[in-house]
C-alpha cells in the first residue's frame, strides 16, 4: 500500500504539493519520503507528522500511512 503525502500552507504552495502518494519501501523514514518528493535534503525547521501525531525526520514509517509536511508555526 503506497504512502499518502500532504503538504501544508506556504509549503503547499512552494512545491505546488497538495497530496500526493509515495511508493512504500522497506525501513523508508519521513527523510525518505521528502528526498523522494522534493529530491532536497528537508530544511531545518520542517516540521511533520506521521497518522496525525508530530514526528522526527528520522522516524520509521509503516506501509499505509499517511505523512504531512508543515511549515513553522508560530502565534502570538
Amino acid at each position: 500500500m503506497p504512502i499518502s503525502v500532504k503538504c501544508f500552507a506556504s509549503l503547499r504552495e512552494k512545491l505546488g504539493i497538495d497530496e500526493v502518494i509515495v511508493p512504500y519501501e522497506s525501513k523508508m523514514t519521513v527523510q525518505d519520503v521528502w528526498c523522494y518528493m522534493t529530491k532536497q535534503t528537508p530544511p531545518e525547521n520542517l516540521l511533520c507528522a506521521r497518522n496525525h501525531e508530530y514526528v522526527d525526520f528520522t522516524e520509521t514509517i509503516n506501509d499505509g500511512d499517511e505523512i504531512a509536511f508543515f511549515p513553522p508555526v508560530t502565534g502570538g
